[in-house]
């Protein structure tokens, strides 16, 4: 495509053309080139569907009953007498128009009255939407704030970091321990998890001068960066197989990945 057709169908002419808003000096141009061009020629035909696509879905069609209703209001009425007999006064004549009249403004006024309901409903529609479009941003900037959070504590130089692999238990077994001796945070990223029965879990520790300290339970489905309690002069980690629902002493038998802190 050339650049001087490029230009012309960038220049909306062809849509004012296309609704009847072009001086007769933009008629005879753009005319001119539906003719000359079959690319304007495409595009000219593309415009026009898109027109009738979106009139027909704009389009209102009348109630089912109006016309119905008019029609037996006019039957009632003695329109073949009318034709017939002339001798009824004009005043007769001027009110059966005026009857057919207000039907004709009822009808229209009952459109109105649908499309002014429909209206707002969608109306209501779009605040609930708008509504909800809040809401998620919200939470979505709440979530944003939480990933910022635990990135700077990540990049914090007094950040140090800890990869817990598994030993033969469980080899494939991997997390990575954030802890930082400053800000007293700790953080653990569950990269892996070996399968277990359903009777049993994995739960970490804090090995405290010859005693452990349960620091929650791992799962699989926390594959995510997750706080844990921070333990003062923790002197190693653990990762021990307990039964479900966790621990209140270790098993230290199960143990499955440990690494010292100090």
């Amino acid at each position: 495509m050339n650049a001087k057709i490029t230009t012309f169908l960038n220049s909306g002419l062809l849509e004012k053309y296309l609704l009847g808003e072009t001086t007769s000096v933009e008629t005879e141009k753009v005319e001119s080139f539906i003719s000359k061009y079959p690319e304007v020629q495409n595009a000219y035909n593309t415009l026009q569907h898109n027109l009738e696509v979106v009139a027909k879905m704009n389009a209102v069609e009348a109630p089912q009953g109006i016309l119905n209703n008019i029609l037996d209001e006019l039957d009632e009425a003695p329109v073949v007498e009318l034709n017939v007999k002339r001798s009824y006064k004009k005043w007769y004549k001027f009110s059966i128009a005026a009857s057919v009249a207000a039907l004709l403004f009822a009808g229209t006024s009952y459109i109105f009255y649908n499309q002014n309901q429909k209206l707002s409903k969608e109306n209501q529609v779009v605040v609930d939407e708008i509504f909800d479009l809040r809401s998620d941003i919200a939470k979505n900037n709440a979530m944003l704030d939480n990933v910022m959070r635990q990135l700077l504590r990540l990049n914090n130089p007094e950040t140090e970091k800890y990869i817990i692999n598994g030993n033969e238990r469980a080899k494939d077994l991997k997390t990575v321990a954030y802890i930082n001796p400053k800000e007293k945070t700790s953080m653990i990223d569950v990269v892996s998890l070996p399968e277990l029965p359903e009777e049993q879990c994995y739960q970490i520790w804090a090995e405290l001068q010859g005693k452990m300290v349960s620091l929650g339970i791992l799962d699989k489905a926390d594959r995510k960066l997750k706080n844990i309690p921070y333990m003062e002069d923790a002197l190693a980690l653990n990762i021990t197989i307990e039964p479900k629902g966790g621990n209140s002493v270790a098993s230290t038998e199960n143990s499955v990945a440990e690494i010292n802190l100090q």
